[in-house]
Order: C-alpha cells, then structure tokens, then sequence
C-alpha cells in the first residue's frame, strides 16, 4: 500500500495563489484535490511529468465555483488552467490539462489512447465524489487511509449546498457540469 501523500510544493503553491478568493473552503477543496491525486497515483504509477500533468489538473478542475461563482464551472476552471499553463511556459499541455478538466465529470469512460490520464483523472475525482462507494480499483483500505489523513472539511457539505442553490435557480439543469 503507498503512502498517502500530504504534502507537493508545486500544488501548494499554486492553491495558495487561490486560499483567499476559496475563502472557507479553502481545506476542503485541497483535501479533495490531494485525495483525488492520490487516487490517481494509486491507479496509475506516474512518470514524474504525468504527475505535474495530474496535479495541474487537479488544482484547477473545480476552481470554477471560486473564480466565477458558478455550479456551471467546467467552462471557467478551463479558462483559469489555459492561464496558468500559458503563464508558466507549458502551452503545450493545454490540450492535454484542459480535456482532463472537461472529461471529469462524464458519467461513461473516457476512450483516449492520446491522453489515457483523462480517464485515470475521471476515476479518481469518482472516488473521492462518492466518499469511496465508487471505488475504480481503490482498495478499500487505502480510500480509508486516504481520507483519515485529508478530511472532507465541509467538501461535500458545501457541493450539496451548491446543487440545492442550482436546483432552486435551474430545476432542469441541476448538474450542468456532468456530461454522458
């Protein structure tokens, strides 16, 4: 079983650039992010920039709720991950970053033999999202490990309550961010 990793500088750093503007939800959303990651590479031993690639990805997939104020936050987390790529001189992973963004949420598997961590990234972000009820080959015992050392903090509290504010504002499209 791998340890459970706590600590990246590289992702500490750029969710600090977002710790105001997140506001309170601040350690929920980076315990997701860092469980979510963990999951990945637990599914998947990554090379060293498959993991630069993951954990961009990760920082970036929901950020969307924060930066525009949206349930809708596909379109925006997008924007705000092109920006920081371009920013940072790796342009060339825009392609790559944003269809794991945008493909996250799809209820089928991803097929891509270009950019296979699409669905690793799709199955992972599942697992922590079902508290571990959908477990993708996560064994139980490290999705409880996983969550013993990065707690939920009010994650999934506050997505309920985003999706009741959806629901009231748009009863037909209460989940705009999941696709088939």
């Amino acid at each position: 079983m791998p340890n459970v990793i706590t600590h990246i500088p590289l992702l500490e750093d750029i969710l600090d650039l977002w710790k105001e503007r997140i506001g309170n939800d601040f350690e929920g959303y980076k315990n997701h992010v860092y469980r979510m990651l963990n999951f990945c590479f637990y599914l998947h031993p990554a090379t060293e920039e498959e993991q630069k690639k993951m954990l961009i990805a990760a920082a970036f997939h929901d950020i969307g709720i924060w930066s525009d104020g949206t349930v809708d936050y596909l379109p925006p987390s997008l924007i705000q991950a092109r920006l920081y790529l371009e920013k940072n001189g790796l342009s060339h992973w825009v392609e790559e970053i944003c269809l794991i963004i945008d493909e996250h949420h799809k209820f089928t598997a991803v097929k891509n033999e270009t950019f296979p961590l699409v669905e690793i990234f799709r199955r992972a972000d599942l697992v922590d999202f079902s508290l571990g009820m959908v477990k993708h080959g996560v064994p139980k015992s490290f999705i409880k490990q996983v969550k013993a050392a990065l707690p939920n903090a009010g994650f999934h509290k506050r997505l309920m309550q985003l999706t009741w504010q959806q629901i009231k504002k748009e009863p037909f499209n209460p989940a705009p961010m999941m696709k088939w």
